[in-house]
């Protein structure tokens, strides 16, 4: 291991993950997910619906692209919606429709009360271009961009590979590998090469199912076990731990 950014000698670049990772938006998008799921939830079933719960968006919903996340849960409740189309209206009783009433949810909580990075995550990120080693954004999020911006952070990333990248390429999301391995490629850095930061069971198992040379979970709510179970190699609470002066 490096004594300064506690990865392993081989590794060459660090794909990261955003909401969690390194902003403080998997707490905004979680609770737009539960406002859209339990307003659709009480439409559909009356004032007796079962509520969207913290462990449903662990499960079935963070990390994965929109309209996975909604197709995902909905399963787990035996309920099956039309796909529509991605410009469908949120009122829309589709799987696209929920999607964007989810958007809309987040975007509003973003104007109102702003983006905040983790720290933690940025002065890491800072040392590990310090060395030399390339950097990739990889989120299933379409507003990356406009969230990087909005910190001053766009200038840390060589390669972006967010939810609009993938759209365009036709690349499925997480938990399947595929924008981690594109971030690779784009970087030209063999998958065993590069470390994964995530913070999402899914993207756990996309690090793991892609044969990447290390995957960090970054535990913001508690579920240490469970990050380690789907494919961490080791489990932090906060990048800092990693970098100089942290415990690696």
């Amino acid at each position: 291991m490096t004594t300064q950014l506690g990865l392993p000698d081989s590794i060459r670049a660090c794909l990261f993950d955003l909401d969690g990772v390194v902003t403080k938006t998997a707490v905004v998008h979680a609770a737009a997910w539960k406002e859209t799921f339990d307003a659709f939830l009480r439409e559909r079933d009356g004032a007796d619906f079962r509520p969207f719960t913290d462990s449903d968006y662990d499960e079935y919903v963070d990390g994965r692209p929109r309209a996975d996340g909604v197709r995902t849960f909905l399963a787990s409740r035996g309920i099956e919606l039309p796909e529509g189309d991605p410009d469908d209206p949120p009122d829309a009783r589709t799987v696209n429709g929920v999607g964007n009433r989810k958007n809309e949810q987040v975007l509003e909580k973003i104007r109102t009360d702003g983006v905040e990075p983790y720290e933690g995550t940025l002065r890491y990120i800072d040392a590990v271009r310090a060395a030399g080693l390339a950097t990739a954004i990889v989120s299933s999020s379409a507003n990356t961009r406009d969230v990087l911006r909005s910190i001053d952070a766009e200038r840390l990333f060589d390669v972006r590979v967010d939810g609009v990248v993938a759209r365009e390429r036709g690349l499925p999301g997480k938990p399947r590998p595929d924008t981690f391995l594109a971030a690779a490629r784009d970087l030209g850095v063999e998958p065993s090469r590069a470390a994964v930061f995530e913070d999402a069971l899914a993207g756990m198992d996309a690090g793991r199912s892609g044969h990447f040379g290390y995957v960090v979970g970054v535990d913001r709510v508690g579920q240490t076990d469970a990050l380690y179970a789907h494919g961490a190699d080791r489990v932090v609470k906060d990048l800092a731990e990693l970098g100089p002066g942290g415990d690696a």
